[in-house]
């Protein structure tokens, strides 16, 4: 994806995230979907530290609003973990991605892909 139509997906993103913000509670997980939306897109950029904000931030939302067992939660670690190994966080990256294997392994059949 073009640098353009990046930047013109990230605005899209933010817009749609400030309407959420105005018609939802502030822990609902469509809230926690938007961070991680935007997240992707800063970390597609190379932006890490937005992206890892982002990701950090959807993330506590879920933890807020979602049982602590949902393979929600596994995504959202695995996906700072992987924003932390972009940056040169290892030992950040490997706390987090040791968080999503636990959720996985607890949550998801042992024949899944990301169990």
């Amino acid at each position: 994806m073009s640098k353009e139509k990046q930047q013109h997906s990230l605005s899209s993103l933010e817009k749609a995230l400030g309407i959420l913000q105005q018609s939802l509670p502030p822990n609902h997980p469509d809230l926690a979907s938007s961070y991680s939306n935007i997240g992707l897109v800063y970390k597609d950029i190379g932006d890490y530290p937005k992206a890892l904000s982002s990701y950090e931030k959807a993330l506590e939302i879920q933890q807020q609003s979602l049982p602590s067992n949902l393979p929600d939660l596994a995504k959202s670690y695995s996906n700072i973990g992987n924003v932390h190994t972009k940056m040169g966080n290892y030992r950040e990256a490997r706390t987090s991605y040791e968080h999503a294997i636990q959720i996985a392994q607890q949550t998801l059949p042992s024949n899944h892909p990301d169990a």
